[in-house]
């Protein structure tokens, strides 16, 4: 260590280099201080720090949120419930699906049949649903075929008389989107927030449409072309969203070709819907206009996979709607309970192999009776299998955040 007087004779050097460089360092005001003398003042000029200078801080950056998930908090029956939409008459309550939705916390009820005693009158039967739902529990799809001409399942008073969707087709879409938004209204009214409309199905000519006995012959079609059913399913799809009332296009991956009925017949076969034909482009245009839910068929499709029905497909719901065309909503199947294409399978096979193909709402629509059965047969597989749970918990997921995001 120096002495006191090396210390001083230094001083006035460094005062010099301070000078030249034109600041005073702070290591020389420090020996100045251990030398016992006051520094002089700074230069004219030279740069000093404010003895009253707040250090630079780094703002604090904004913790992300932790995503919450809608069904934490669920346990694995309450999931499996959420993945069932069960029939019961339009005008009267059937007692297991009363029970369904009050014992297990089903996803959603389907008003089957046909009822002419208007708005009031259904309000009143889906209320006796809707109070039956536990506290806490998601709240209830209800759902309807509400599609017009030969398949409108609620009339009668404050119910409009709706045309057939060729008809619709005519319309313009502004035109054809206020009728939808009105008649959207009417089923708000009566409590109904689903409807499993519009179809979205190409038929390609009206004398194939002659042949074609799930849509041509009902006139179920909006026209000839994907651009005609672009226009008016689109049309009307966002007509129901405007009411507040969740559109379901159907019946993916194209109905408009077949020679059979699946609710009829057995072994309806596709052979002209392809992964990258029209049939699909139509939905790939609909599904960026809105959140919907897409309805599979039972048909089982040649190009696409001949081993299945397309409700029973992984390759039709995962590979070719989620993956390729992108779906992130609900997916859910044609009738699973009475149609006659589904009855080679038992009941509770139709649940497990739907859910397992990667769809999420099974829809029991026209026989409540089959739903028990089903309901045991999911949940004894999700206990059972991991991966099966994994995909329980995904359905259920993919439901409860359809019900809670807004439709516009």
């Amino acid at each position: 260590m120096r002495t006191r007087s090396t210390a001083l004779r230094s001083i006035p050097t460094r005062r010099r280099v301070a000078r030249r460089m034109g600041l005073v360092t702070a290591a020389g005001a420090a020996v100045l201080a251990l030398a016992g003398c006051v520094a002089p003042d700074p230069s004219p000029g030279t740069p000093t720090a404010s003895p009253t200078a707040s250090p630079t801080r780094t703002p604090t950056p904004t913790p992300t949120p932790t995503p919450v998930d809608p069904i934490a908090g669920m346990s694995l029956e309450q999931q499996v419930a959420q993945l069932f939409m069960v029939g019961t008459a339009a005008d009267s309550v059937d007692q297991t699906t009363l029970d369904a939705v009050s014992q297990q916390q089903i996803g959603g009820i389907f008003l089957h049949g046909r009822s002419s005693a208007g708005v009031d009158a259904t309000s009143q039967v889906v209320q006796q649903f809707t109070s039956a739902l536990p506290a806490g529990a998601p709240k209830l799809w209800v759902s309807t075929d509400q599609e017009g001409g030969d398949v409108q399942v609620l009339s009668g008073p404050g119910f409009d008389d709706m045309p057939s969707a060729l008809t619709q087709g005519q319309s313009s879409p502004d035109q054809l989107r206020a009728s939808a938004a009105q008649w959207g209204a009417e089923l708000g009214q009566a409590g109904v927030n689903m409807n499993l409309a519009p179809v979205a199905d190409i038929v390609t000519s009206p004398e194939t449409a002659q042949s074609n006995p799930p849509i041509g012959e009902l006139d179920r079609e909006y026209g000839y072309s994907a651009d005609a059913v672009i226009a008016g399913a689109g049309a009307f799809a966002t007509g129901m969203r405007d009411a507040g009332v969740m559109p379901t296009l159907k019946h993916f991956p194209g109905l408009g070709h077949v020679g059979e009925n699946t609710d009829t017949d057995t072994g309806v076969t596709d052979t002209v819907v392809t992964t990258d034909g029209p049939d699909i482009s139509v939905y790939r245009a609909l599904l960026a206009q809105g959140p919907a839910v897409v309805m599979l068929s039972t048909a089982t499709y040649a190009n696409i996979d001949p081993s299945a029905p397309a409700a029973f497909s992984s390759t039709i719901a995962t590979t070719l709607l989620r993956d390729q065309l992108g779906f992130q909503g609900v997916i859910t199947t044609d009738d699973l309970s009475a149609a006659a294409e589904v009855q080679a399978w038992s009941p509770g096979d139709r649940a497990t192999l739907a859910l397992s193909a990667g769809v999420d709402l099974l829809l029991v629509s026209a026989d409540s009776s089959v739903y028990p059965e089903m309901y045991a047969a999911v949940l004894a597989k999700a206990q059972a299998d991991p991966a099966f749970a994994a995909r329980v918990a995904d359905a259920a997921r993919h439901i409860v955040t359809a019900k809670v995001e807004p439709l516009q």
